[in-house]
């Protein structure tokens, strides 16, 4: 059995009202490990998910902006790129993201983003700073 060298653990988290119960809520939380060979990042990553009110609105924004209709499937997961968005759709995606939730994204954070939860995420960031 080979020993492990290297772990990642994951957490989201969520300001929510003592009464919330995470089973009825899809809230995860995950704990990856990697064996010696792999070549992972190191360290603790601690991330707080965005309200669900913030994702949906990322959410239709996002269909929107892609002409999609407004019962396709899209959640916090979805990749940009699944759904047909190209490079240009993203920046069009962005700056609509900025004039709707009032925030400015720097270039180097848009181009990381390749997922709606990652956009709604960064739009609580930016808008709690």
């Amino acid at each position: 059995m080979a020993s492990l060298t290297s772990s990642s653990v994951s957490f989201k988290c969520a300001v929510l009202p003592s009464s919330f119960n995470s089973k009825n809520h899809g809230l995860k939380s995950s704990v990856s490990f990697w064996r010696a060979n792999q070549v992972k990042p190191r360290g603790l990553s601690i991330s707080c998910a965005a309200k669900p009110e913030t994702l949906e609105k990322v959410s239709s924004i996002v269909r929107e902006q892609l002409a999609m209709t407004k019962d396709a499937t899209v959640t916090g997961e979805t990749k940009f790129s699944e759904i047909g968005a190209d490079s240009l759709d993203t920046v069009e995606i962005v700056m609509k993201l900025e004039e709707e939730f009032g925030v400015t994204v720097e270039e180097e954070n848009a181009q990381t983003i390749t997922t709606i939860q990652e956009a709604a995420d960064m739009i609580e960031k930016l808008q709690n700073k």
